[in-house]
């Protein structure tokens, strides 16, 4: 791939509604907390599951992450890394066969303005380096 095209759809919540879970980096958690008024450790302890080398959102019984609403994430200025890069995931943008798949449930994606590969890599290297242990 040498450039893209990607611009997210007005009221679409299709990458929130895939299997999978939410995983957060430390500034992620703490810009969330801060954003619902929390103490960090108040928010952990309300929406966050915590492995010895990850954390991430807890599911709730009817959606994959406890911030989607009916009009969107809840909490979309302080969302997580994982969700504000995406699809310029690593995974995604560095083989075509699985952009072209995400593309399947994604409408944004071949619509917007073009996206060189360069910039595509670049934000994949942020999503990269807020989740270091998924990438080793």
């Amino acid at each position: 791939m040498r450039a893209v095209r990607f611009t997210c759809q007005k009221g679409c919540t299709n990458c929130c509604d895939q299997t999978g879970f939410v995983y957060l980096s430390e500034e992620d958690v703490t810009r969330a907390a801060k954003f619902v008024h929390l103490s960090q450790e108040a928010f952990e302890a309300k929406y966050i599951y915590r492995t010895r080398h990850q954390r991430r959102f807890r599911k709730p019984p009817d959606k994959q992450c406890p911030f989607l609403e009916g009009g969107g994430c809840g909490i979309h200025p302080a969302k997580p890394t994982q969700c504000r890069t995406f699809p310029f995931w690593p995974e995604l943008v560095e083989k075509e066969a699985a952009w072209t798949r995400t593309a399947r449930y994604c409408p944004g994606i071949g619509k917007g303005p073009l996206i060189q590969i360069g910039k595509a890599m670049e934000i994949a290297e942020e999503q990269r380096r807020a989740y270091p242990e998924d990438y080793e």
